[in-house]
């Protein structure tokens, strides 16, 4: 008897998602609900080994790399607010301290950032949908999409004056000067040699890095163990909620195994400026848990209040493509009519929201970066 009780198990968990899939007609084959793949794929000319990885994490939590040398890449994504920064928005060169807790010292010529910090976990897959194979070197990148793989987002917070730069050089001068700093440093010489056999360099910089972003993966959620037939990894509230997500239309973007369909969409927020754009990416919706506040303002702070927000929008925009005010919600992408969200809905949504982390992630910090200075740019809790 107790021979059959794992198939019966493993029976009504297929079942389960079998009809949960069979509502989801309507979405896009890219949008399939799908479990994370085991590890992203590399770019031809940048596979990732061990030396890379750990060259790279080095870097990545190294002030070195900025002109004032007191902020890091960790300074904005850190393992402590799973790989981003806890706050509505960030602060780069002329802040101090870490996360929530980190302050504006009002430096000259530079000011705060206005869009909120992405998680790092999991980039390696942006833009994997169900069904195609992922080109790493298509991946956008950034809220706006402006960058196309991980080699490429590099050297952007380099350059930018209120990330990394600060006033103290030009923007086409900043990748050449970080280099020079790296280059100056026994340790990293010889670490920039085993991991590619060459001297520092700025492509090799930028490839070390984005190795180690790539290694950043979470996907042993519960989600993603149901999926690969544990049925007793999704709670039956979960499982109501994975079926409510699609049939309320959410899957029309965030599906895929990223919960993302990648593309830029016009929700009805916009950066603060009005002439300023105004669709942005669909963000995943792995990891929530540890990866709050949310849209790419962070203007709200909980999962309950994204999903209020989209069931007012919901109602919103029903009404205003059905003929109603046309002024008041102008532009908004029409996929936004497929939304059928009631409160109702909202505690088993929560639900398999939650159930899509994994809090299994790398959270490891360095003692030391070559450079001596201070970890992340800020002496933070370790």
């Amino acid at each position: 008897m107790h021979v059959f009780r794992p198939l019966v198990a493993l029976l009504a968990g297929l079942l389960t998602l079998v009809a949960a899939c069979a509502q989801d007609g309507a979405a896009p084959a890219e949008m399939r609900l799908a479990a994370l793949p085991a590890r992203g794929t590399d770019p031809a000319d940048n596979p990732s080994t061990p030396e890379k990885i750990a060259l790279g994490r080095l870097l990545f939590f190294d002030p070195i790399l900025s002109a004032t040398r007191d902020v890091s890449c960790a300074t904005c994504h850190h393992p402590l607010f799973g790989w981003a920064d806890a706050r509505p928005t960030p602060i780069g060169v002329g802040g101090t301290g870490l996360g929530p807790a980190r302050l504006w010292k009002g430096a000259t010529g530079v000011k705060p950032l206005r869009r909120n910090v992405p998680s790092l976990l999991n980039v390696g897959f942006n833009g994997l949908v169900a069904g195609r194979p992922l080109d790493p070197r298509a991946a956008p990148m950034f809220w706006d999409a402006r960058a196309q793989s991980l080699e490429a987002q590099v050297p952007h917070p380099l350059q930018s004056r209120d990330e990394m730069r600060g006033e103290l050089c030009a923007e086409a001068e900043a990748i050449v000067a970080a280099v020079t700093r790296v280059g100056r440093i026994a340790e990293y010489r010889r670490r920039f040699h085993a991991a590619f056999d060459e001297p520092v360099s700025a492509q090799r910089l930028t490839q070390a890095i984005a190795t180690f972003e790539r290694s950043l993966v979470a996907g042993d959620s519960p989600f993603d163990r149901f999926m690969h037939g544990e049925a007793s990894a999704l709670s039956a509230g979960g499982q109501r909620g994975m079926r409510s997500f699609q049939t309320a239309g959410c899957i029309q973007c965030h599906g895929g195994p990223m919960f993302s369909d990648f593309k830029l969409h016009f929700i009805g927020t916009s950066d603060s400026a009005p002439e300023d754009r105004r669709d942005f990416r669909t963000p995943t919706l792995r990891n929530l848990r540890h990866t709050a506040p949310y849209l790419h303002d962070g203007s709200l702070a909980t999962i309950e209040a994204v999903l209020a927000f989209y069931e007012r929008l919901s109602d919103a925009v029903s009404e205003t493509l059905d003929g109603g005010d046309t002024t008041a919600h102008p532009a908004l992408d029409p996929l936004l009519k497929q939304l059928n969200l009631n409160a109702e809905q909202v505690p088993d949504l929560e639900a398999f929201l939650n159930s899509l982390n994994d809090d299994s992630y790398d959270r490891s910090v360095p003692a030391r970066v070559p450079s001596g200075l201070p970890v992340a740019g800020t002496l933070s809790p370790r």
